[in-house]
């Protein structure tokens, strides 16, 4: 096909489920340098903005975990085979925030790299090393290989997606500071934060891989059991939970506050957490309804998990007072969320605000090529400079 003067331009593409989200993959070489041009090709692949939150003219699908995408290059740093950058695309704004990372489609990156030849493997096992340019931080992805790609079919069961599969397990190496610079951004395991227009209310601030603000359900006028369909049909409620997030994104440092008002809207997650019941299974730590980029997650994602699986370990914390113990602490910690449960193995040292620090924090996902190919970006819609 000539595209010399067609009206669209071919971007070459793969669309990836990764855990619980979606997201297209694009090469580093086949964009632009980080800028507007990147930017505005990226927007309008994806269908972004779009005022009815529908991206029906783009690959998104109108909900913040199905509006991503993933930039991809082979790496330079000493511990890392490939780089990774993630990219929260906005459903109804044009805005990409390029803060944070996600975990989910984290671990679709050992996958996406192996399939296009970025890495080598030599037996049925890979181990690839991820360079998050977004955190700074390494993540390393092991699975299962057949016949030199990976390994789809297996007998693990992730929560929120149909079916079994192979599993991936991913272990964030030191994750702790990775948007503010400190585990603790305001060195304290629970304050007060004052809202505007909301009041006062009493809140844990971490940053685990992302920041996220605990707040106890009963704090909102919640029972913590409540339906992504019923917190976002609560008159209100959601405006509420974004005057909390701008005033967290402050007091963090993230950034300031017309950033928080803006551009960075998907930073920091709202974990409110509620303690384990006789309906949960004896193995549940704790019930956690999130909150990301205004919207009700229908699961838990790994970074707000990987948050709150640290944050539960730190006596003081909103979560350690609701979470349940294990009585065996070599045991995962086990969050129940509204499509089920997630695992996470939290290696912790310290108990107290001066020592706490994160080691590492693992978790079990699956992953999938779905589509590649092309997706195609009207030529009018970016500028001139993006298709160099």
């Amino acid at each position: 096909m000539n595209t010399t003067h067609s009206p669209q331009i071919p971007l070459r593409a793969v669309f990836m489920r990764g855990g619980t989200s979606r997201a297209l993959f694009f090469r580093a070489e086949d964009l632009p340098p980080a800028g507007p041009a990147r930017d505005s090709m990226i927007l309008s692949a994806m269908g972004s903005p779009d005022p009815n939150k529908r991206q029906l003219d783009g690959m998104g699908a109108g909900t913040s975990s199905t509006s991503k995408i993933a930039i991809i290059a082979k790496s330079n740093h000493e511990d890392a085979d490939i780089d990774y950058t993630f990219g929260q695309v906005s459903v109804d704004a044009p805005v990409i925030s390029y803060k944070g990372n996600c975990g989910n489609i984290s671990s679709a990156v050992g996958p996406y790299a192996v399939e296009e030849g970025l890495v080598e493997t030599s037996d049925d096992q890979a181990t690839v090393r991820i360079h998050n340019t977004n955190t700074g931080k390494i993540i390393v992805a092991r699975f299962a290989l057949q016949n030199g790609l990976p390994k789809l079919d297996g007998d693990f069961a992730l929560d929120g997606v149909a079916g079994t599969a192979a599993p991936i397990a991913l272990s964030f190496l030191a994750p702790g500071g990775s948007s503010t610079g400190k585990t603790l951004p305001t060195g304290k395991a629970r304050e007060v934060l004052e809202t505007d227009g909301f009041g006062a209310i009493e809140v844990s601030l971490v940053d685990v891989s992302n920041p996220i603000a605990c707040i106890h359900a009963q704090s909102l006028d919640l029972t913590g059991r409540e339906s992504p369909a019923e917190i976002t049909e609560t008159p209100g409620l959601l405006d509420k939970i974004e005057t909390i997030r701008i005033a967290a994104a402050v007091r963090m440092g993230i950034c300031s506050l017309v950033e928080a008002q803006t551009t960075m809207r998907n930073l920091p997650q709202i974990a409110i957490v509620s303690a384990p019941t006789d309906q949960d299974s004896p193995a549940t730590n704790i019930v956690l309804r999130m909150i990301s980029t205004g919207q009700a997650h229908a699961s838990s994602p790994i970074t707000g998990g990987m948050c709150l699986a640290a944050i539960m370990k730190l006596p003081g914390s909103v979560a350690h007072e609701l979470a349940r113990a294990n009585n065996d602490a070599s045991q995962p910690l086990t969050i129940a969320h509204p499509s089920g449960t997630l695992a996470l193995d939290a290696d912790i040292s310290g108990s107290t605000v001066d020592d706490f620090s994160v080691n590492a924090v693992t978790v079990f996902r699956t992953a999938r090529r779905l589509m590649q190919g092309e997706v195609m970006v009207p030529r009018h819609r970016i500028s001139d400079d993006a298709e160099g």
